[in-house]
């Protein structure tokens, strides 16, 4: 599991959960679950999160303290990730699995959520796009920071033009079994430059770096391979309820490019927001816009609670 070295202090600081558990996956994975906000309150509308690539939890702490103030919220490691123990078995599939399984833990039967997800926890979206558990709890999505397929190759981390040599620069970077050591200046402005925007604060820089700097570098390394091959462009084509995509016009791990491509591809695409300035860890850069579009799409689509499951017969 991840060593959990997140900030202490500040706006970046991970609030304490309500609710602590575990999910079991179809393969008997366990995930590491938190839930925040009223758990009295039934009428409370319910939000998902699911984090990225070498991420955990703690991504999510801007968007949980704000939002868990009248909503549900819902949040999970990734296996491997944060307290979700790893596994030898690391798929577009096993994703979708851990999904399925998170949302029949937390949520009641046909009780709708908003999805968010960034990153790698987008691709666990579209991933699950088909699956019936997905299809019975997602009331709408964000995709956030993300892209179904091309990852490497659209990447814009080696600043080199497209084509064999970045592509095979980049694989290199992003596989590497390196591990990543202690959160040194010179770790700070690498992981700056790579995932985040030009204008981003000590402060936000730091709270990824410690989070990122906590993943083992065995599952940085096993999930760069998933990535790497990844083709969800069916995934997206399933992704029939209402969807928004949010990205940072300096993001260069998924640039702006993935984006417009979802947006085309969407059945229901309902907005693209591309923040500008703002790199690839878009929800501590820039959290007011990203939990605004959560908060949008709550108020326009995710608002089927307990209470009205109940009043139907549900």
């Amino acid at each position: 599991m991840t060593r959990l070295t997140h900030v202490k202090h500040g706006p970046y600081a991970p609030p304490v959960a309500v609710r602590e558990s575990a999910a079991v996956s179809a393969d008997g994975a366990r995930l590491h679950v938190e839930v925040h906000g009223p758990l009295d309150d039934t009428a409370a509308p319910v939000v998902v999160l699911v984090h990225g690539w070498t991420c955990s939890t703690a991504y999510w702490a801007a968007q949980i303290r704000d939002l868990s103030v009248d909503h549900r919220v819902v949040a999970y490691d990734q296996r491997g990730h944060g307290r979700s123990p790893a596994s030898a078995v690391c798929t577009a599939d096993t994703l979708a699995d851990d999904l399925e399984a998170v949302l029949a833990a937390t949520l009641a039967p046909g009780e709708k959520a908003v999805l968010v997800g960034h990153s790698m926890g987008g691709m666990t979206l579209m991933a699950a796009a088909g699956r019936k558990g997905f299809r019975e709890h997602a009331a709408a999505v964000l995709l956030c920071s993300t892209g179904s397929s091309k990852l490497v190759a659209e990447s814009l981390v080696v600043p080199l033009r497209p084509g064999r040599v970045r592509t095979w620069l980049t694989r290199r970077i992003l596989g590497s079994r390196a591990p990543l050591g202690p959160v040194t200046p010179v770790a700070r402005r690498i992981l700056k430059y790579a995932t985040m925007g030009p204008g981003s604060s000590p402060v936000m820089v730091e709270a990824c770096a410690r989070i990122v700097h906590a993943c083992p570098t065995p599952v940085r390394h096993a999930w760069s391979h998933v990535l790497d091959s990844l083709d969800l462009d069916q995934g997206v084509r399933e992704l029939t309820v209402p969807a928004a995509v949010v990205v940072g016009t300096a993001d260069r791990m998924t640039p702006p490019v993935h984006a417009r491509a979802l947006a085309a591809a969407l059945p229901d695409c309902v907005g693209v927001s591309e923040l500008t300035g703002v790199g690839h860890m878009a929800p501590v850069e820039a959290p007011e816009a990203v939990t605004a579009r959560i908060r949008g799409l709550v108020t326009a689509y995710g608002r089927t609670t307990r209470d009205e499951l109940e009043e139907t017969g549900a």
